[in-house]
């Protein structure tokens, strides 16, 4: 099998900035070099997630040009190291936004590989020989086997796909700040992680799960995802309405003019704001009195530890949660990011080999 494996990959390459606007060319690129801690996987499905069309367009730092993004990969593992032992050829998998870490730190001993000092994201990077990371808008990828994972049985690879980065992103600090029976969960931004966001938080038990968003415009489907409340921040009266109300709130917001100060004061007295969303302008200024009067905190998170990788997957499978998706063809990517960068997903945009 390993002698059928081209040496270079075909992929959708990004060349400068203006392929976010929709100038991907299909071409060869060169993967890492193959070590004996690695997979190799042929790529059946990628979804399309936000993180990608800031970085084609290096809205959060420059690109490392030429690059092919993509970090919610599913497929058929066709090769492996000989170091390579809980896969085998044959086995269909994952791989999310990371794709290595040292796995001996701090941070990877406490299960916090996202953390680690040399970690390296699925695309966009150097490991540690200089190669790069080239990401799932492709027909073949190369990952080192540790941040390949297994996937259930009884979800379908579309529907796992876009879970792997987005999924996860959400799932992380919901579990981390005990979302569940007698808590009250918010979640601004209702679109690719938002609607994860509720879906996972109405998985785990929450008590409410509050959607916030702008109009009311998508209130149907979020109720069908298990939101219990909605807040429209366009009506009057919608801090005042809500004060004191959400326990803790995952904010998805990924624009500069987030109303943080607002969102602040729905915060119960002691609660918690996790921010998910980097707007390539960076946050707006906010107020400090919520902190001060109403003892609330202010958190950050990015993406998941390995282990919650597996929590994650293991409740997608026993609860049976379903991803909304549109699945498209890989060959129309750049018609695709454009549709993403349009705000057309409902919810998630997954590309097919």
């Amino acid at each position: 099998m390993a002698s059928e494996i081209p040496t270079s990959f075909l992929g959708w390459v990004a060349k400068g900035k203006t392929a976010a606007e929709g100038h991907l060319e299909f071409m060869e690129f060169t993967p890492k070099p193959f070590a004996d801690d690695d997979v190799d996987i042929k790529i059946t499905h990628c979804g399309v997630c936000a993180s990608d069309i800031h970085t084609l367009r290096s809205g959060w730092g420059e690109t490392d040009y030429p690059i092919v993004v993509g970090h919610e990969i599913v497929g058929t593992v066709v090769r492996k190291g000989k170091n390579v032992r809980e896969i085998e050829v044959g086995d269909r998998v994952g791989v999310g936004a990371q794709c290595y870490s040292c796995l001996n730190c701090n941070q990877c001993n406490k299960g916090k590989e996202q953390y680690c000092p040399d970690y390296v994201w699925t695309y966009g990077m150097r490991f540690a020989n200089g190669s790069k990371s080239y990401g799932g808008y492709a027909e073949y990828g190369r990952y080192p086997a540790s941040f390949v994972f297994q996937l259930p049985e009884s979800v379908s690879s579309d529907i796992v796909a876009p879970m792997l980065c987005g999924g996860l992103t959400v799932y992380s600090p919901l579990k981390r700040y005990g979302a569940g029976p007698k808590k009250t969960v918010g979640i601004v931004g209702i679109g690719g992680l938002g609607h994860f966001g509720v879906l996972f938080a109405s998985a785990l038990g929450a008590s409410k799960v509050y959607a916030i968003s702008r109009t009311r415009r998508k209130e149907s489907d979020i109720r069908k995802m298990g939101a219990t409340d909605f807040i429209a921040t366009s009506e009057p009266g919608w801090v005042e309405n809500n004060m004191q109300s959400i326990d803790l709130i995952i904010s998805t917001a990924n624009d500069v003019s987030i109303p943080m100060s607002d969102y602040l004061k729905l915060l119960t007295v002691g609660g918690t704001l996790v921010q998910c969303g980097v707007p390539e302008g960076g946050l707006p200024n906010f107020d400090l009195n919520p902190f001060i009067f109403n003892d609330v905190h202010l958190a950050g998170t990015l993406i998941g530890g390995r282990q919650e990788m597996k929590d994650m997957l293991q409740l997608v499978a026993s609860k049976n949660i379903k991803s909304w998706i549109e699945t498209k063809p890989m060959s129309s990517v750049n018609d695709v990011i454009q549709l993403m960068d349009d705000g057309k997903a409902r919810f998630r945009y997954v590309l097919v080999n």
